[in-house]
């Protein structure tokens, strides 16, 4: 049995072993492809490979977890094992990574006064029963158990966040009482108070950054004295959000530079070796001054492409990892291909109003209840209500609301706000005049990952509708997820500026990658045989959807795209080449 122990150094089995390893998220990542970019991990001189634990994903409902498909953690950890990679598991119910509510699951915000990463015993009681079935799955993986695990982490940037020390404690003790054997770690900047916040006695601090790493290991150094040194997070590139100017890249000559620093004093670990895919509606957001909700690539400049390919960044850093480790030539054993489908016709369409009831079971209240009320997690939701008394429309405000409002009075659109223009009342230059009923459209752009607002992150309308001056009562409300379309009814024509679904149909004689180029098209989400590959603005960087070979099937393949805006030019191409803006 390979004991793994943390004294000055790190040793495995009494030997002292130098961590170089590479961040690679299974879920962002089709299991097809899972070994194909694991070899590609130990091809650069890699012995490790780490990954984040997404509590969101395996129990996206309380008490109703899964662990297979994408989820197989199981699966992707041993595959690793059988290349000859040790692993880094990171199993912290918060995991910030850009990701949905920082990994956190929807439904703890059901709960009114919900407080999160802190001793608040209604939050702990839902860790530990997570816990509990988590660590069945993953203990037996441990290095002592025979699998690869050789250490896990406890939170994750923690000092970023709080200082009761006493939850880090809590968290460090329910690890070990579920059944964590290996040593713990953990991970915060090396600067200010965040490295001193997320300390825990008995547990190695670990220290996350992208440049500088002599100057952040000699910070680290005169806080942990004689233990090993560890970048946890050396950031080789950075991710998009929707809006930004362009695609995010690293400065190459710089980073090159960083890992040489960092592994001729300690160990590393690549964050994104590769950076994979936000499918469906994971994708983060941050908000510092204004919402910024993160794009469906997660390329993040990594060492592989979102889809897999070698880089520049790779051979660069291969070459400064060869003076530090073997590096093995390994035969890579999945053909991939990238493939051009040509340009695609919209074969049916459908709107979305006459499809309500068909797609949604409604629901009545006195006042708009929120996503998590209702038990919805993801997606959109319609509010919808009769105009009896209100009219001509001159001012309207939405309390409790988030992220985005696409309204319509009579299913034509009139008003259309966003994050903080949410947040007052909106006066219309030419009053709406009265129609039958205001119906109005929320879309949850991605609940926030990082900082004190992770409290504050209902979806839809949590509180109520106000028109001109008084609050509107009696709402019915349709929760849309985009995951059961199967009721579509292709009869109900789409009109003008409403938001619609569009479908396409191709054959395939051989699968491949490829990317959806959505030019012309407003917003919306995108799904590919059912599966959801996640959303689409015409406000870029992004330009084109990535869409996996393995999602494809020979014969027929049916796209299936849902647009908000009325902008629909009823054509998609599917190119051989990513557009990441």
């Amino acid at each position: 049995m390979e004991k793994f122990e943390i004294r000055e150094d790190f040793y495995l089995d009494g030997k002292k072993i130098k961590i170089i390893s590479g961040g690679m998220h299974y879920f962002r990542v089709v299991p097809e492809y899972w070994r194909d970019r694991l070899e590609k991990l130990k091809a650069l001189g890699c012995n490790t490979v780490e990954t984040y634990i997404p509590w969101n994903l395996h129990e996206k409902e309380k008490g109703q977890f899964d662990f297979d498909g994408i989820l197989d953690i199981t699966r992707y950890v041993k595959t690793a094992q059988e290349l000859g990679l040790m692993v880094i598991l990171r199993p912290s119910p918060y995991i910030c990574a850009e990701w949905e509510f920082g990994g956190l699951p929807y439904w703890l915000l059901k709960e009114d006064n919900m407080r999160l990463r802190c001793m608040y015993e209604p939050y702990l009681k839902h860790v530990r029963e997570y816990y509990e079935k988590l660590f069945r799955v993953i203990a037996p993986l441990q290095i002592t158990q025979g699998g690869p695990v050789i250490m896990m982490q406890v939170e994750n940037e923690y000092g970023y966040y709080g200082d009761d020390r006493e939850y880090l404690v809590y968290m460090k003790n329910l690890m070990i009482d579920c059944g964590c054997e290996v040593p713990l770690v953990t991970s915060d900047g090396p600067w200010g108070d965040a490295f001193d916040c997320g300390k825990v006695e008995g547990v190695l601090q670990t220290g996350n950054f992208g440049s500088k790493g002599k100057e952040q290991f000699s910070i680290m150094r005169e806080k942990i004295g004689d233990k090993p040194l560890m970048c946890m997070e050396f950031w080789v590139g950075w991710f998009d959000n929707w809006g930004v100017e362009c695609h995010q890249t690293g400065d190459l000559e710089e980073h090159v530079k960083d890992l040489d620093e960092i592994l001729s004093e300690g160990h590393v670990n690549i964050y994104m070796f590769e950076g994979g895919t936000n499918f469906g509606f994971t994708n983060g957001s941050n908000y510092y001054d204004v919402l910024t909700p993160d794009v469906t690539s997660y390329d993040y400049d990594a060492l592989l492409t979102e889809d897999g390919r070698i880089t520049p960044k790779y051979q660069a850093f291969r070459q400064v990892i060869s003076k530090y480790a073997e590096v093995p030539e390994v035969a890579l054993s999945t053909e991939i291909k990238r493939k051009d489908y040509g340009t695609l016709k919209v074969s049916r369409k459908t709107g979305l109003f006459g499809n309500l009831k068909n797609i949604a079971e409604p629901a009545a209240s006195v006042y708009p209840r929120s996503m998590e009320k209702l038990g919805q997690g993801y997606g959109y939701i319609m509010y919808e209500s009769p105009l009896k008394y209100e009219g001509p429309i001159e001012k309207i405000r939405l309390w409790g609301a988030n992220d985005r409002a696409n309204m319509f009075v009579d299913e034509k659109p009139v008003l259309t706000l966003y994050d903080r223009e949410l947040l007052t009342e909106y006066e219309f230059e030419s009053p709406i005049q009265k129609g039958e009923k205001i119906s109005i459209l929320m879309e949850n752009m991605g609940r926030v990952n990082f900082g004190p607002a992770l409290e504050q992150q209902r979806k839809g309308i949590d509180r109520s509708v106000q028109i001109n001056g008084h609050q509107h009562y009696y709402w019915t409300e349709y929760c849309l997820p985009m995951e059961d379309l199967s009721g579509l009814d292709f009869d109900v024509p789409v009109n003008e500026g409403e938001p619609g679904f569009y479908e396409f149909t191709f054959e395939a004689e051989e699968t491949g990658d490829t990317f959806l180029d959505f030019s012309g098209w407003g917003k919306g989400c995108v799904l590919v045989n059912g599966f959801n590959i996640g959303r689409f603005w015409e406000i870029g960087p992004q330009k084109r959807l990535y869409i996996p070979g393995p999602l494809l099937k020979k014969g027929q393949n049916t796209i299936l795209i849902f647009e908000t805006e009325g902008k629909a030019p009823g054509t998609i191409a599917l190119c051989e080449e990513p557009d990441l803006g």
